[in-house]
């Protein structure tokens, strides 16, 4: 009988934490986890600052030559002030020009932390405007000059560069948030190569001059 009434006991112990729980969530209105459901961002952490915002691709020009060599592509951070490379190298000797690559106005031509920077706030891209960023840059341009795809907005400095040979970095945000520059060019510019001149076939040679 002792017994019996022992193992009583024992079922209401674990029966009365569960009810008290199921209580609690509908008297709350608390929504609780799916077994085996994944944490925001998937299972090692949070999704990168910037990962899920769309961007359009307005971008009508290289920042530098015509599809140049990318020595270190955008590695985003796992956290806001986690490591990572928030934008992408380029390829680029000293002295290159730096292009605007898309429609919009200077927001800044000045120098940070020794080094030239020019940033360009973009022509219709939402708001808060998408912004692209290119050091180490001698400026050329100015702070509000309106510039539009393929003008020259400084050029390449000798030093200040982060890389082991002179390159871009190439950077893109929206208000705080790091995007990947790439983004902004449209696949025919991402992946075309230098035009080349090709032999004209068929085509009767004029009269001698």
């Amino acid at each position: 009988m002792r017994a019996e009434r022992g193992r009583r006991c024992q079922r209401c112990l674990r029966t009365w934490p569960a009810l008290l729980l199921g209580l609690t969530v509908t008297a709350f209105g608390i929504t609780l986890p799916a077994a085996g459901a994944a944490a925001p961002g998937g299972a090692d952490g949070p999704a990168p600052p910037g990962a899920d915002v769309p961007v359009p691709a307005v971008g009508r020009a290289w920042p530098v030559g015509v599809r140049p060599p990318v020595t270190r592509g955008w590695d985003p951070p796992t956290t806001e002030y986690g490591r990572g490379h928030r934008g992408v190298d380029l390829t680029a000797p000293p002295g290159t020009p730096v292009l605007a690559v898309a429609p919009g106005r200077v927001s800044f031509a000045g120098r940070v932390a020794g080094r030239g920077v020019v940033s360009i706030e973009l022509d219709s891209t939402g708001d808060p405007p998408l912004r692209t960023t290119y050091e180490p840059v001698r400026a050329t341009a100015k702070k509000g000059d309106k510039v539009t795809p393929g003008d020259i907005v400084g050029v390449v400095e000798p030093t200040g560069s982060h890389c082991q040979a002179s390159c871009l970095h190439w950077g893109l945000l929206r208000a705080d948030t790091y995007l990947d520059p790439l983004s902004l060019l449209p696949p025919w510019l991402l992946h075309r190569g230098p035009s080349r001149l090709l032999p004209v076939i068929g085509v009767p040679e004029g009269p001698p001059t």
